[in-house]
């Protein structure tokens, strides 16, 4: 299981995003090998069955696939502070992955121009990176997907961009806390709705919104594929496997 986190904050102190210039699609050396769906011209490849990883091998290389996708979540963050944009950091993601022979998941799934997805503020999820630039007090959630040794790794984090105000700080926390705890009721046997049950109660004792419309995902040899993981109360069937790979990205908001 690959974990997720998300938060989205629209606070009326704090002008609304507005699009700005995104710089070209960066290539990706022929050496580096690549998911299928990078040559069928912005198609979204889905999976309908579970991604399970029964062999030893399979479970060996998507922890591996996992372990760099955080390596490369944590060196982005790094680079998070006023003054950098969002596309100077899709820059250091694609530049990273190359470098140890990975492809950069997002980049031309469905046509995404990007090698990672940059989310600031309000903006829910799948932000492309561009050249704004990162203002104190912005939150920004950086989400790393790579594709290497055959293998999906999925992860992402929010970050704070200098001092941010308690209302954003309580949100990110909150989330945070959402995701452990349907992190830890997970093992063979569980619904998969308990997940959404889970973060739905703890939203709720906090006063905060679940957002619904995005959901969680399978995740392995192919990008997106079932169970969808949805993260408010719902009465999906399905129950965990061992070996299934999934994640678990709540996203929750103010109001």
């Amino acid at each position: 299981m690959k974990k997720k986190s998300n938060a989205t904050s629209s606070s009326p102190a704090r002008p609304p995003l507005r699009p700005h210039p995104i710089s070209a699609r960066l290539p990706v050396p022929d050496s580096v090998p690549k998911p299928p769906y990078v040559d069928a011209l912005g198609e979204i490849p889905y999976e309908d069955g579970y991604q399970v990883q029964e062999t030893e091998k399979d479970k060996e290389l998507m922890r591996e696939s996992g372990l760099f996708a955080a390596r490369v979540l944590d060196a982005a963050g790094a680079l998070v502070r006023p003054g950098v944009s969002t596309d100077e950091i899709d820059k250091f993601v694609h530049q990273m992955c190359v470098a140890n022979n990975a492809y950069p998941s997002p980049l031309t799934y469905g046509g995404f121009p990007k090698s990672v997805c940059t989310s600031v503020n309000e903006y829910i999820c799948h932000g492309i990176p561009d050249a704004r630039i990162l203002q104190e007090g912005d939150i920004l959630n950086i989400d790393v997907t790579i594709f290497k040794n055959g293998h999906h790794g999925d992860t992402s984090r929010m970050f704070f961009v200098g001092q941010v105000s308690d209302e954003a700080k309580r949100l990110c926390e909150v989330t945070t806390r959402a995701l452990d705890a349907a992190i830890s009721i997970c093992r063979p046997g569980v619904p998969f709705n308990k997940i959404g049950e889970t973060i739905h109660a703890i939203a709720d004792s906090e006063r905060l919104g679940v957002v619904k419309e995005f959901v969680g995902h399978g995740v392995g040899k192919v990008f997106h594929s079932n169970p969808v993981i949805l993260h408010c109360r719902n009465r999906e069937p399905g129950v965990m496997k061992e070996g299934m790979t999934f994640t678990i990205e709540p996203m929750l908001c103010l109001g």
